[in-house]
């Protein structure tokens, strides 16, 4: 039988996903969070949420701190711990709120301090030889390349793309519709170069991906399925390798290439 505090765990992964419409991979993080903090808990015999207090919870950022993970048993970074200590901050402000306890034993616990680190966005010319990287000779590398348009050209954070469908894209007033963080939709402005290069992903490139599958996404892998993020993530890491620029390149790099660039053109900064 589960115990109240496996319960009150079940209960709060099921609002974040229902009542808030966070995305999977969110969700995700926030159900190995809380696993982990009912694990750490459950071998303290600590089964009821009234019996947490102050020390248990800083006792338990302390052992994420402490730990390991993966082959190579490198810790975990301060921001993977803030985010821990963040999810069980979240997890006992709803059950203080829902009435399941009285107090809050999360609320005093300070997360660790954080580096200061700043987005490394790529030049103008990094992103021009990125985006010629790939060979348009392919289908592969005109789909790649309206990939890369699209992250770059329209800002689109990895999640809105791979949820495009074909029939969210407006070429006739240059707009893409998206739906973004908390499923909360939003027009994009599409730009002359991501707009041809959709074009000519639809016309030369997706009918070879096309199967029974997802026959509605607009971009496809090679089996005929909506592609995924880790699929854009080697593509993208593959482009800027082939680039020849040496430092690391993520997806989200692309969108904050196109935030600084926008900036220094003279863009309003909202």
């Amino acid at each position: 039988m589960a115990s109240t505090l496996e319960t009150q765990v079940g209960r709060y992964l099921d609002h974040l996903t229902v009542e808030r419409g966070l995305s999977p991979n969110t969700i995700a993080a926030y159900r190995r969070d809380l696993e982990r903090y009912a694990r750490f808990l459950a071998a303290r015999d600590v089964t009821e949420p009234s019996q947490i207090d102050e020390a248990l919870v800083r006792s338990f950022v302390a052992s994420v701190s402490a730990s390991t993970h993966g082959e190579e048993a490198r810790p975990y970074r301060a921001t993977s711990v803030a985010r821990t200590l963040s999810s069980v901050r979240s997890f006992h402000r709803s059950m203080l709120r829902d009435g399941v306890t009285d107090r809050d034993p999360a609320m005093g616990v300070s997360r660790p301090k954080l580096p200061r680190s700043l987005p490394h966005p790529l030049t103008v010319a990094e992103v021009e030889r990125l985006l010629d990287a790939v060979d348009r000779a392919t289908a592969a590398g005109l789909r790649d390349r309206a990939i890369l348009e699209l992250l770059y050209g329209s800002g689109l954070r990895v999640s809105e793309l791979t949820g495009l469908d074909v029939d969210d894209v407006d070429f006739e007033a240059g707009r893409c519709r998206v739906l973004g963080k908390g499923g909360k939709e939003r027009e994009v402005p599409l730009g002359r170069y991501g707009r041809e290069a959709v074009e000519a992903y639809l016309v030369a490139a997706r009918p070879a991906f096309v199967t029974g599958r997802d026959r509605g996404a607009l971009f496809l892998n090679q089996r005929g399925g909506r592609l995924s993020r880790q699929s854009c993530d080697r593509m993208v890491r593959a482009a800027a390798r082939a680039a020849g620029i040496d430092r690391h390149v993520s997806l989200h790099t692309l969108r904050h290439s196109f935030a600084t660039h926008l900036l220094e053109g003279g863009a309003d900064v909202r």
